[in-house]
């Protein structure tokens, strides 16, 4: 799905207001590792085009990034050679990023956010995808979780998110987002991009992934088999507290043995 969007990826996240409203909370939680960022090392995976990376690498921060998908780690290494900033990128999946960094706990933090680690396609391979967060970090390191909040997405059964369009001087774009909630429980999660050059015919194009819903309660209990610690939910990244029938987002903190 990802490879395909890649191209397009920053035409559907507006950057600026989602970090103004997402940096704060990130940057005050791994500012309570360490008084210098300069030596708080953090790593975020299914980084996408690397803005999340890039931010706090300007704040100071000592920032590596994965992702899966080649396309997304060009696109990551070109806005952080724009932006000025030394990020180290790796394309690596869930499960094999602590391998291919190949150094095991170097990390103080591990960042997973954007509704990325639902993305996995089991429940195994949920475990092994914690496991890699664990082997990324440091006794003490910290790990960020940001995704959806399944208890009520699955609850409510609610299809369609929010539309988004974008102007770029003649060109004019439109993203739908829906679910599909399929028997086997997982989700088939669609994108539908429509855009156009002035008023020519749009043209269209669908591209889809599953996603593993992953609950609260099943989340702290896998954290807590591996020995993670301080497990902390939060309703979204404005740090409100976690309410399973109400928050829109599951925001978890938890802190390595």
């Amino acid at each position: 799905m990802y490879d395909k969007l890649a191209s397009i990826y920053d035409y559907f996240v507006n950057w600026e207001n989602r970090l103004a409203y997402e940096l704060p909370f990130l940057e005050q939680q791994l500012r309570t590792l360490g008084e210098d960022p300069s030596k708080i090392r953090v790593i975020d995976t299914a980084c996408g085009t690397g803005h999340h990376a890039i931010a706090l690498a300007n704040l100071g921060f000592q920032v590596s990034g994965s992702d899966l998908f080649p396309e997304m780690v060009s696109l990551a290494d070109a806005n952080a050679k724009a932006a000025g900033e030394k990020v180290t990128f790796q394309t690596a999946g869930f499960g094999n990023i602590s391998a291919s960094f190949g150094q095991p706990g170097q990390f103080d933090a591990v960042l997973c956010l954007g509704n990325s680690l639902p993305h996995v396609d089991s429940n195994k391979d949920l475990q092994k995808a914690l496991r890699d967060f664990n082997e990324l970090l440091q006794p003490g390191g910290m790990l960020v979780l940001q995704m959806r909040n399944f208890d009520l997405v699955m609850g409510e059964k609610k299809r369609w998110m929010e539309p988004q369009s974008v102007k770029d001087g003649a060109t004019e774009w439109l993203f739908l987002r829906f679910y599909d909630f399929e028997t086997d429980g997982r989700i088939q999660f669609n994108i539908l991009s429509l855009h156009r050059k002035e008023n020519a015919p749009w043209q269209i194009q669908l591209t889809s992934a599953h996603l593993l819903p992953i609950y609260s309660e099943e989340l702290k209990t896998e954290l807590g088999a591996l020995g993670f610690r301080e497990i902390r939910l939060y309703g979204n990244l404005a740090a409100e507290p976690y309410a399973a029938d109400s928050s829109g987002d599951l925001v978890l903190i938890a802190y390595k043995a």
